[in-house]
């Protein structure tokens, strides 16, 4: 509306047929959104769904989204609110957003960054009842890592996406959520703490309880490291073999990637410095056997740490997005299940 000129405004208020379309589709779009979300019945209840994913494309003017997963994700919460399902959807708000291209005359591509927060963004901040911005935190690198939260209406459907771009955070930490797919290989694991377990936190601080976690591709994965401490913090006498059982029972996940390659992976020693041994302690785990989580190969220690593997341990199912892909990821990851036979290991990724 900033970039409309005033009198193009008035004279489209002044046109009868044009106010008639706009009132007729304001009123549909307000008897759209008024439908509570169906929550089935009480023998067969729909299922309250958080659906975590890096990256969103719901459109162009939220450039948070690179290519196939974020226009998949879009997608998802586009007929998701056509369904009229109860789901919440988790993401980040990256201040850069994912780089435009051009291509120069001389053939070479160009990227720009625009700054997100100098445009016009539809969204609302998140707050609390009395009024002051809802935050969470998560530790990162020996210090509490404050971040805010977003809001943006995708029909019926909230997505909430954290950013860490506030005064209180060093330069640095403000930066985490400042570019989509940039940084290096640290900037990448802290950038899914705080989608994992910044996530899972900010669906406490809101009030939603999921009946289901959908890890839409392994940037999600540490989400379900937070719900086993969640779990552990409740069940003092429990250990993460029983932990692990309990977040599996809520946990789904889709892989989008079919080479190895294009799976995130990260040094062993690097992500330990990522996270503190306080929260590996409440864990009731080692440093191995948290890195062995990751790990496609138990025998290999000097494996890297991989979110795939690890959302697959967590997860009570895993599925690809294509028959196709299905097969394809059945092969790539056979090797996590010794003595399996890809016969069976067909029922067991699905």
């Amino acid at each position: 509306m900033e970039n409309v000129e005033s009198f193009r405004l008035c004279v489209r208020a002044c046109d009868p047929a044009y106010v008639g379309r706009l009132k007729h589709f304001a009123e549909r779009q307000a008897a759209y959104l008024a439908v509570p979300p169906d929550e089935g019945t009480p023998l067969a209840p729909t299922p309250k769904i958080a659906y975590f994913c890096a990256e969103y494309g719901v459109h162009n003017s939220l450039p948070i989204y690179s290519g196939g997963l974020g226009i998949l994700a879009g997608d998802h919460l586009k007929s998701a609110s056509d369904m009229n399902l109860p789901l919440t959807a988790i993401g980040l708000l990256y201040r850069y957003g994912f780089f435009r291209q051009h291509v120069n005359h001389e053939g070479w591509q160009e990227e720009t960054y625009n700054d997100l927060f100098e445009s016009e963004l539809a969204l609302s901040p998140v707050l609390r009842e009395d009024g002051s911005r809802l935050t969470v935190s998560v530790h990162i690198r020996g210090r509490e890592v404050v971040c805010q939260a977003w809001l943006a209406k995708v029909g019926r459907i909230s997505l909430y996406l954290l950013d860490t771009n506030v005064p209180e955070n060093s330069e640095v930490d403000r930066l985490i959520t400042g570019h989509l797919y940039g940084g290096d290989s640290e900037t990448r694991i802290v950038q899914e703490k705080v989608l994992g377990i910044g996530g899972v936190r900010l669906l406490r601080a809101i009030g939603f309880e999921p009946d289901v976690y959908h890890l839409n591709e392994g940037h999600a994965g540490f989400s379900t490291l937070e719900l086993a401490y969640e779990f552990l913090l409740r069940n003092p006498d429990k250990n993460f073999a029983d932990a692990i059982e309990a977040v599996r029972k809520q946990c789904v996940f889709t892989t989008h990637t079919p080479v190895a390659a294009g799976n995130d992976t990260f040094e062993p020693g690097l992500l330990l410095e990522c996270f503190s041994q306080e929260y590996l302690q409440a864990l009731k785990i080692s440093n191995s056997e948290f890195l062995a989580l990751g790990r496609a190969n138990l025998a290999d220690d000097k494996e890297y740490f991989g979110m795939t593997p690890l959302a697959i341990r967590m997860c009570r199912s895993s599925n690809g997005v294509s028959e196709k892909h299905g097969h394809v990821s059945r092969g790539l990851w056979l090797k996590m299940f010794p003595g399996l036979s890809d016969a069976r290991q067909y029922r067991s990724l699905r």
